[in-house]
């Protein structure tokens, strides 16, 4: 047994003074041990060890978890207890076409007016993505991901826009963080230059199409990746993947 696994080493101590309350405080921690990948899925979820790990009774997990159940993160099974979700690979193809459409359309809009400002934080965010590859921080060079993808829909300044796609990302977390290589995170630093480099021509058509590609190649290594790690996918229906 993996005595890290069955006593929640990696779990931080929850921070007492975090607004939001108990249960709030033990979702965020479980959500993000769960996209770490320090909870895999398929994994079962030992309450007992939770809560004596976090320092907390039952109830307040139970909530935590029922909440994480509503996120599509976790699922509960009748006697035999609480288990992360595997990957549903059709689930993340739609919430990939709803980024692709609403992103590179927001691309298109951004470029003509892509001022100073932006590009340089945008040159920033690169180069501190650049660095992470360097060091092999897979962690920091998501969260340089991330923000670039922020900095760009924030520009745009369409919050139900960035709503949207911050709900449908959400659905991808797991699997980018799988998919973290050293190839594909060159690939990626190259397609996040092409972005930037089309914004800085104010090329909107270039940019669209840059964060289309981006995009569309980061689905088709997922499904790639889905037939060297099945265990971590839901079994997908034959029909549906045909169609």
């Amino acid at each position: 047994m993996d005595l890290r696994k069955s006593s929640y080493r990696f779990l931080p101590a929850l921070d007492r003074g975090k607004r939001g309350g108990a249960v709030q405080n033990i979702q965020d921690t479980i959500r993000d041990a769960i996209v770490r990948l320090d909870l895999a899925p398929g994994d079962f979820i030992d309450k007992a060890a939770l809560c004596e790990r976090l320092g907390v009774s039952r109830f307040p997990v139970s909530e935590a978890l029922g909440r994480l159940a509503d996120e599509g993160l976790v699922e509960v099974l009748p006697q035999r207890g609480t288990r992360v979700t595997r990957i549903d690979l059709p689930d993340c193809r739609e919430a990939m076409f709803i980024r692709c459409a609403l992103e590179s359309d927001g691309l298109r809009a951004i470029a003509p007016r892509a001022d100073a400002a932006l590009l340089a934080e945008l040159d920033q965010i690169l180069s501190d993505q650049t660095d992470a590859m360097k060091h092999d921080d897979r962690a920091r060079f998501h969260a340089c991901d991330l923000a670039l993808h922020d900095t760009l829909l924030n520009s745009l300044q369409f919050e139900r826009v960035k709503t949207a796609v911050v709900a449908a990302r959400a659905k991808l977390d797991r699997m980018r963080l799988f998919m973290c290589t050293p190839e594909r995170q060159s690939a990626t630093l190259a397609e996040h230059r092409r972005i930037v480099e089309a914004l800085k021509a104010r090329n909107a058509s270039e940019a669209g199409l840059a964060m289309e590609a981006h995009l569309d190649m980061v689905m088709e290594e997922l499904s790639a990746f889905s037939a060297v790690r099945p265990d971590a996918f839901e079994v997908e229906d034959k029909d549906t993947a045909a169609a």
